[in-house]
C-alpha cells in the first residue's frame, strides 16, 4: 500500500484524498437524508372542533406526534374538544413534527358569585363578564330605583356573594321598573312584626325604609311596628297614598303595641278636586 502512494507523484495522491473525502461526504449526506427524511413535507390536519381522542387518531394517522400543551374552559364548545392547535390545520411542515393542541376542560372550574344588588343593569352586566358568568333572564319590579339590580338569582332562587357558581353558569336578575304611575292607600303595619311586615310591603310592591328601635329589641325580625311614615290615616281622616316602588319607614319594639282608638279619626275618601 505504501508502495502505491510513494509510486505515484504528490499531486496525485493529494488529488485522488480530496476525491476519497468528497466520496465519503456525498454518502454520508445521502445516509443523513435518508435517515431523517430531509425535505419531506406534510400538510397538518385542522383538528380544532374534534375531540380529543380523534384529533389524537387524525394527526397520528397522517405521522404527528401529539401533546396535550393546556386545557382551558369556554361553556360554548364540547368539554374534552379542542380549542386551538399548534402549527395550526393546512400548514405545511417536516414530517415527524410534534403537533400541540389546546382542549376544552371536561368540568367547569367554580367562580364566586359578585354582589350586583345596587348596581345599574349595565355595571351588572360587565361584572358578570369580568366573573365569566353569563346574563339570565331579566324581571321587573317596582321601585324608586330605575334599572338598579334589586336581587341576583341562580336557578330562581336568591343567591348571596361569595357563593361558588360553575363557570359559565346564568344568573338572573331582577331590576328596579321605578316608580309605579297610580298611587295607592299607605298600607297599615301597626302590630305587625318586621318579617311579616316585609313580605306584607312585597305584595304591595313596596319597600321597607328606615327602621328605628325603641327600647331593647333582641330579635328585630320579631319587633312590632308601633308607628310608621308615611300614615296609613292622615290626622283629618283621609288616607295616605304611595305609590309602588317608595319605601316607609317603621318605628319597633319589643312589645306588641295596643292601639289607642279614642282621638284616631276613621278614615274618609278622598274628595274630588
Amino acid at each position: 500500500m505504501f508502495k502505491f502512494i510513494t509510486r505515484r507523484p504528490l499531486w496525485q495522491n493529494i488529488l485522488f484524498a480530496v476525491l476519497l473525502v468528497l466520496i465519503l461526504l456525498f454518502l454520508f449526506l445521502q445516509s443523513l437524508n435518508l435517515m431523517t427524511r430531509h425535505g419531506a413535507t406534510l400538510i397538518i390536519p385542522s383538528v380544532t372542533g374534534k375531540s380529543y381522542e380523534d384529533a389524537k387518531k387524525v394527526l397520528e394517522a397522517e405521522g404527528f406526534d401529539v401533546q396535550i400543551q393546556d386545557s382551558i374552559y369556554n361553556d360554548t364548545a364540547k368539554p374534552m374538544s379542542v380549542l386551538r392547535q399548534f402549527p395550526d390545520g393546512e400548514e405545511i411542515v417536516k414530517v415527524n413534527r410534534t403537533v400541540y393542541l389546546t382542549i376544552n376542560r371536561a368540568v367547569a372550574p367554580e367562580v364566586e358569585m359578585p354582589n350586583l344588588v345596587g348596581l345599574s343593569f349595565r355595571s351588572a352586566e360587565l361584572a358578570l363578564k369580568q366573573y365569566n358568568l353569563r346574563l339570565g333572564d331579566t324581571s321587573y319590579k317596582p321601585d324608586f330605583g330605575r334599572n338598579s339590580v334589586l336581587e341576583q338569582q341562580f336557578k330562581g332562587k336568591s343567591i348571596k356573594p361569595g357563593t361558588r357558581l360553575p363557570m359559565g353558569s346564568d344568573v338572573s336578575l331582577v331590576l328596579g321598573s321605578g316608580l309605579g304611575s297610580e298611587a295607592l292607600p299607605v298600607p297599615d303595619l301597626f302590630g305587625k312584626t318586621l318579617a311579616e311586615a316585609r313580605v306584607f310591603l312585597e305584595s304591595y310592591h313596596l319597600g321597607l325604609g328606615a327602621r328605628v328601635f325603641s327600647g331593647s329589641v333582641v330579635d328585630s325580625a320579631n319587633a312590632y311596628i308601633f308607628n310608621q311614615k308615611p300614615d296609613a290615616v292622615l290626622p283629618d281622616g283621609r288616607y295616605g297614598m304611595i305609590r309602588p316602588g317608595q319605601f316607609i319607614d317603621v318605628w319597633l319594639q319589643a312589645e306588641k303595641p295596643v292601639r289607642d282608638t279614642t282621638n284616631i279619626p276613621s278614615p274618609q275618601p278622598e274628595q274630588p278636586e
